[in-house]
């Protein structure tokens, strides 16, 4: 069981890390260069209906892996060991994610336009770097520990 947990977490990690990088190359900076918001509005609108299932899967999977190796919940801030530095880390990174999310969601995707348009980008930027670090915080915890 915990190999498929771990594979379908994989894959929704690819969707979510994937499409934001798709989002901030392919879209963002085309958007930028044009001033044109209706890009990133148009790629949202399709991504959304697979992105924050994935991200959905990603926090359920992410927390059932976590208590699977870490069940006393109460550790998971203590750094007393690699995986709750591990757990701590991935779980103030989502916690940014979530900010940075609700902030462009109720804040500036109401009224984008293209002076708006800057605002939305360092939000799309540090969604998207916060999405590499997750998937490397992973790979690094996988295969050599973090710290």
């Amino acid at each position: 069981m915990y190999p498929a947990i771990i594979a379908i977490h994989l894959i929704a990690a690819t969707i979510w890390t994937g499409g934001h990088i798709v989002l901030f190359f392919a879209v963002l900076l085309p958007a930028l260069k044009n001033r044109d918001p209706t890009r990133i509005t148009n790629f949202e609108e399709h991504f959304e209906k697979v992105g924050i299932p994935a991200l959905i899967i990603l926090v359920i999977t992410g927390v059932w892996m976590a208590y699977r190796q870490l069940p006393d919940v109460s550790a998971w801030f203590s750094f007393s060991s690699v995986l709750s530095r591990t757990v701590s880390i991935k779980l103030s990174l989502l916690l940014l994610t979530v900010i940075f999310a609700l902030h462009a969601r109720l804040k500036i995707i109401p009224s984008l336009s293209e002076k708006s348009l800057n605002s939305l980008a360092i939000h799309i930027t540090g969604v998207t770097l916060i999405a590499i670090l997750l998937a490397l915080t992973g790979v690094l915890h996988r295969f050599w520990g973090i710290w």
